[in-house]
């Protein structure tokens, strides 16, 4: 497409918004001639806020993320839908809040989470004519339970509306050690069939707990199951032999496969959602990255993210694609230092504040647990700047459908928000309130922020503390004022009781009923009025 015209559209479509369209939450597209760029989310896993040199980080660079914030929007109130992994990924690929699914951190076993007869966001692009893919970390469920891993594994991606995946079956710390290719295991081996189990040991192989001399690092005792390259990990595995992946190859693997898919689309629009494993435990960077931050194996997996980032986003340049590609780039959850593999990311942290200055990380309902790098990039099309919108990963599935024509369903991601203008515009203003959720729910409205108490019948994780991680439970409402104290210290729910009782109610309504649902409610008695 023309440059001139590709920036006349994008014209046409911040004055049809008008400011006020950023609190519009109508669900149909905002111009009969929509835009149709493709669009990579680069899904970067346990980032944490200050993990960035556009966000301050020390002791570790990252020149290909940080030139895509300069030539781009940095948000700075960017959050992630949870403070743990598989509801955050759920939230952005349903646009509905993951609480209403019950989703948890899901262990390496779990049936597929999404509803395969739901509408995703790989299917709303697929209804813009699309080719869809997902490379990387999945996280979120396989199979009906019980997966044979020498079958064809399925549900999976390609049932909720993916054309293409290339996956880590769950995560790096468990078994089975394999890649995912669409519906089969990759290299495998029928004479050699793997068998997976979490419930009992499987012969085969040593395990962390029966033989520690063959870790390259100690892990904790449920992170110390089957030994696979010199790592333990959760669950135990045997068969697969040559299907076994190495852990330093990911960045070559997983940026080879989206180059692939990025040709293979054609001339196609496509979306591409690259779930990083990186910086996720086990932590084992590729030979080139070991040194080049002074953090170790964490800083060292952060300038390999980095360089990952740079690969695709070069190829993209190379093929004359940058200028019409949309990427957003940013993590899944608040970051973690010790988690279940002593790599001395703590010991080596030096002045680094993975947090940025905020309280919390994985794990916790405090901001640090949310609150993640946020960049959003379209080279000569967007209005690049700083932007202090508040925006959640829940609004990209309404924010995207707006950009590119499709009007979503009654029931299609009920809890997401149509934001596009706070995405292509760093003078837009963004959400007027959003909901985090770390092992209970919060409120953000504005500067202010409720933390919903801990129910009396469940049991404090008392864990997180485990993981150096203050989680912010508590049997007691919190309520604090981010402008004054960003540090969340001041619990001043006793000196606000109307805005606290309003907020909880708020927070009540939410669960109850869908955003959308809400949205519609109110403009039915504003206009009654």
């Amino acid at each position: 497409m023309d440059m001139k015209m590709l920036n006349l559209r994008i014209t046409c479509i911040l004055v049809c918004f008008g400011l006020a369209a950023c609190q519009s939450e109508s669900p149909e597209p905002v111009t009969s001639q929509p835009l149709k760029p493709n669009v990579i989310i680069f899904y970067v896993d346990d980032l944490g806020y200050g993990d960035l040199g556009s966000y301050g980080a020390e002791g570790v660079e990252t020149p290909h993320v940080d030139q895509l914030a300069e030539r781009g929007i940095r948000f700075t109130d960017g959050h992630s839908p949870a403070s743990t992994c598989t509801p955050s990924r759920y939230s952005l690929l349903t646009g509905e809040l993951a609480f209403r699914r019950d989703a948890q951190i899901l262990p390496g076993d779990a049936p597929l989470l999404i509803d395969t007869a739901s509408q995703t966001l790989p299917r709303m692009f697929k209804r813009a004519g699309y080719k869809t893919a997902v490379v990387g970390k999945w996280h979120l469920g396989l199979g009906l339970g019980e997966v044979n891993w020498n079958d064809a594994v399925s549900p999976g991606p390609l049932e909720v509306g993916f054309d293409y995946s290339y996956l880590l079956p769950s995560t790096g710390d468990r078994v089975p050690t394999v890649y995912l290719k669409n519906h089969h295991v990759e290299n495998l081996n029928p004479s050699d069939p793997i068998t997976v189990s979490y419930k009992e040991k499987l012969d085969e192989r040593p395990t962390g707990l029966s033989n520690p001399e063959l870790l390259r690092f100690k892990a904790d005792t449920q992170h110390s199951q089957t030994i696979i390259n010199g790592v333990s990990r959760i669950g135990t595995m045997s068969g697969g032999e040559d299907a076994l992946w190495v852990d330093e190859e990911f960045p070559e693997v997983f940026s080879g496969q989206a180059k692939k898919f990025i040709d293979s689309a054609g001339d196609d629009p496509f979306f591409l959602f690259f779930s990083f494993h990186d910086i996720h435990v086990p932590r084992l960077p590729h030979e080139q990255f070991q040194g080049a931050s002074s953090m170790g194996p964490r800083g060292d997996a952060i300038a390999q993210m980095d360089w990952t980032t740079g690969q695709i986003v070069n190829y993209l340049k190379e093929k004359g694609m940058a200028e019409n590609t949309l990427i957003i780039f940013t993590s899944d959850n608040g970051p973690v230092l010790d988690d279940g593999y002593d790599d001395q990311a703590e010991e080596l942290l030096g002045d680094h504040d993975p947090s940025g200055g905020y309280r919390g990380g994985k794990y916790s309902i405090f901001e640090a647990g949310t609150r993640v790098p946020t960049i959003v990039s379209w080279p000569g099309t967007i209005n690049e700047g700083e932007s202090d919108a508040l925006f959640s990963q829940t609004d990209f599935y309404a924010s995207l459908a707006s950009l590119v024509g499709v009007a979503l369903q009654e029931d299609e991601a009920v809890d997401s928000q149509n934001m596009l203008e706070a995405l292509l515009d760093h003078e837009a203003d963004g959400n007027t309130w959003i909901v985090e959720e770390g092992f209970t729910l919060a409120l953000r409205k504005g500067d202010w922020k409720y933390i919903a108490p801990l129910p009396e019948d469940r049991i404090l994780p008392d864990w997180i503390d485990n993981k150096g991680v203050e989680g912010g439970l508590a049997r007691i409402p919190q309520l604090y004022n981010l402008a004054d104290d960003p540090g969340e210290t001041k619990n001043i729910a006793k000196d606000k009781p109307e805005l606290l009782e309003d907020m909880r109610d708020m927070l009540r309504a939410i669960q109850q009923e869908s955003i959308r649902e809400l949205k519609e409610e109110d403009q039915m008695t504003a206009s009654n009025k």
